[in-house]
Order: structure tokens, then C-alpha cells, then sequence
């Protein structure tokens, strides 16, 4: 089944948030789900969800619109790994590991474009293909075949307007990503990127953004007087989830004719690509989170800001400017939220942490979270 089949068109979105609206309801889950508070503060656990759920299984890494053009280049650690992204010649995006293949030197930092990368300690040069060219005074190396010390390469992808890395060969066909929905389009350019580290928890930071049962409480003067609270669509397919954030305006919609529905600032989708990345879609922008694990407390929190190359009609810049205040401003209090959540993990008051039938999206990450580490494990004893 594809993604397509399981999430809901806009049109009957629509109309199920109506629905809710008027009898005061929301979507909940079938079940309850308890996570041991022990799974936040373990370093074998953490090691297990990088081992298992980061690096043998497609993750994404950035946007494509991050690599634009033949030559654009990311570089960054992700699940401990360094990691170069580069896009070719033939426009396709490749990753490798950022390491020269003499001495280890990471080639890059950051983002640019390049022609090549040199490497900073003694020259060798690679393509943007990760071929290695060049090698200066090669005569002290004479049994060097330069064909097969290229940059050590790793599985990618691109689906859905995302760059998916495997870093270690996969138990199984990646088949999954196929089944993407529709993402990132084409008219989608990147417009600025951010990096800053949270001290919480992964996993603390990822099930903030997976319900609006705190909507009211945590964002009583940023989102609460823009949406609504404990009022949410959720999906899933595979090990992924969207969730649904209506906004007031909504009701605009009651009287529109289906063929004439546009939810543009009616509200927002939140997709939650399994294990650490959500996709958010705001007025004139996406918002691409990366959640990358650096230590049990502690989260790098990458942003990439996506904006519609279309964006020229009056007062489009202003009203933008506006929306991206509201999303700062809420997103700094969920960041509160998770650093005080993380300062009391150790405090002993809680064995587990207790996800309602409100919270249904954070039900389903932890499900199948566990569900893969258990089968991993599973399959190691027997291996």
C-alpha cells in the first residue's frame, strides 16, 4: 500500500476537521503506549536506535533543494558519522564518507558549491563524482590505483524532494521509499539553513512535534490563537506519520466549492519521516527539521527553510516575514519544553512516560522504534 492510499486527500481533510469542529472531537488512537523513562538515559539503548534505526536503514539527510546545482555540497556528521553530499555532473546526488583516503582527512565543512575537493593535508583531489584525480608527487606511491581509492561511498537516494543515506549495507530492499508522498516539489528553493544544539533527548524533541494536545497549554499566545487545541488529523504509513494542524481560518472553507478548495493557510501538515526528520508546511515555506542524536542529552536541531520560487504578489514578503516570527517563536517554547523534560528524566518520579489517545502519533514512532530494535536484537542472537 502507498502512501497515496493512506493519507487523505485535502478535500476530505477538510471535512474531517470540520467534523471534529463542530462535534468537538478529535482523531485518537486505538491504544495507550507506555515508554520506560529508562529508554531516554541509556546509553545502550541509544547506541542500539543509532546502530539500528539511523545507519541500516534510509534516513534522510537534506532536502534536495540543498544540493541545487552540479557541485553543491553538504557536509556533516549524522549518527556520528561525517557525511559529504555532493550533487555530480549528471545530477545525481551521491554520499560519501567525508574522509581523504590517504590519512582520513575530513575533505569539507559545511555547504558551497565546488569543482573539486582538495584535501587540506596533502592535496589529493577527488571529482564531485568522489573519483579520485589527483595525488601530488604520486611517484612515492607506486602501487596506488587510483580507480579504486575513490571516496568511500555510501546508498543514496533522492525521493520525494528528500536525500536519503544508508551508512551500512541494509538488511533489505529500501522499498519503503517508493512509497513516499508527494514532499518537496521543484518549486521549492532553499532559503536559509540553521544549526543549533537542544540538551534533550531525540526523542523528547520528535514527540513535540507529533501532537496538539499542548497546543493551549505551551503556545497560549504564538499558535493557540492561530489553531485550535487537542484538535488533530493523524495518519500513518509505514513507520512514518502525518499529523494535521488545523488553523482558526478553516472555517473560510465551509461554503467553498470542492473544485475551488485550497488549504494554503487553512493549516499545517507535519510529516514525520522516520526516525528523526519532520517536514512541516506553513504559508509560503516549508520547514525541514533534522533531529541528529549527538549524545544522550543532547540534539543537533538542523532547519532548512524552503521557500516557493513564486512568491511575487503583493505583500507576499511581509506576511511572510509575519508567519516565520509565529513559527520561531512557538518552536523556541517547544525547545523549552524538551530541556525541562530531559532535566527531570533522572529525577526518579517517572518510570514511564504515558502517551494518550490524544497522542496516538507519538504511539506509533515508539511502536515501531521498539518493534526494530526487538527484531534487530532478535536477529543478532541468532546470527
Amino acid at each position: 500500500m502507498t502512501a497515496q492510499d493512506c493519507l487523505a486527500d485535502d478535500l476530505t481533510v477538510v471535512q474531517r476537521l470540520l467534523h471534529h469542529i463542530d462535534n468537538q472531537t478529535t482523531d485518537t488512537a486505538k491504544a495507550t503506549w507506555r515508554e520506560p523513562v529508562a529508554h531516554y538515559l541509556s546509553e545502550t539503548r541509544l547506541g542500539s536506535e543509532l546502530e539500528f534505526a539511523f545507519r541500516r536503514r534510509p534516513v534522510p539527510l537534506c532536502p534536495s533543494a540543498a544540493l541545487p546545482l552540479a557541485g553543491s555540497y553538504l557536509a556533516r556528521e549524522a549518527a556520528g558519522t561525517p557525511i559529504l553530499a555532493v550533487r555530480g555532473s549528471d545530477g545525481k546526488v551521491r554520499a560519501f564518507r567525508n574522509a581523504c583516503r590517504h590519512r582520513g582527512m575530513q575533505l569539507a565543512s559545511g555547504a558551497g558549491r565546488k569543482k573539486a575537493f582538495v584535501c587540506g593535508y596533502h592535496g589529493w583531489t577527488y571529482g564531485v563524482e568522489g573519483d579520485l584525480r589527483h595525488v601530488p608527487h604520486q611517484e612515492g606511491f607506486p602501487d596506488l590505483d587510483k580507480r579504486s581509492r575513490g571516496l568511500a561511498p555510501l546508498e543514496t537516494s533522492e525521493r520525494s524532494g528528500i536525500v536519503f543515506v544508508t551508512q551500512r549495507p541494509p538488511e533489505a530492499r529500501a522499498s519503503h521509499l517508493d512509497a513516499l508522498p508527494p514532499l518537496i516539489g521543484s518549486q521549492w528553493r532553499l532559503a536559509r539553513t540553521t544549526e543549533s544544539e537542544v540538551a534533550a533527548n531525540w526523542k523528547v524533541l520528535v514527540e513535540g512535534f507529533l501532537e496538539g494536545y499542548h497546543i493551549r497549554a505551551t503556545h497560549p499566545q504564538t499558535f493557540y490563537p492561530v489553531q485550535f487545541d487537542n484538535l488533530n488529523l493523524v495518519e500513518t504509513f509505514g513507520c512514518n506519520s502525518r499529523v494535521t494542524f488545523p488553523y482558526r481560518a478553516i472555517n473560510k472553507l465551509r461554503e467553498v466549492p470542492p473544485a475551488e478548495l485550497c488549504v494554503d493557510r487553512k493549516l499545517t501538515y507535519v510529516y514525520h519521516l522516520f526516525p528523526n526528520v519532520i517536514v512541516a508546511t506553513f504559508p509560503q515555506r516549508l520547514i525541514v527539521i533534522v533531529l541528529e542524536p549527538l549524545a544522550l542529552g543532547r540534539t543537533g536541531f538542523i532547519t532548512y527553510e524552503l521557500i516557493d520560487r513564486e512568491q511575487s504578489e503583493p505583500g507576499t514578503q511581509e506576511r511572510s516575514a509575519k508567519g516565520l516570527d509565529l513559527i520561531n517563536a512557538g518552536g523556541a517554547e517547544d525547545r523549552a519544553v524538551a530541556r525541562a523534560i530531559q532535566c527531570s528524566l533522572a529525577s526518579g518520579a517517572n518510570e514511564f512516560f504515558e502517551f494518550g489517545l490524544y497522542e496516538g502519533a507519538i504511539s506509533h514512532f515508539h511502536r515501531n522504534l521498539t518493534a526494530m530494535l526487538d527484531e534487530s536484537a532478535d536477529a543478532l542472537r541468532q546470527s
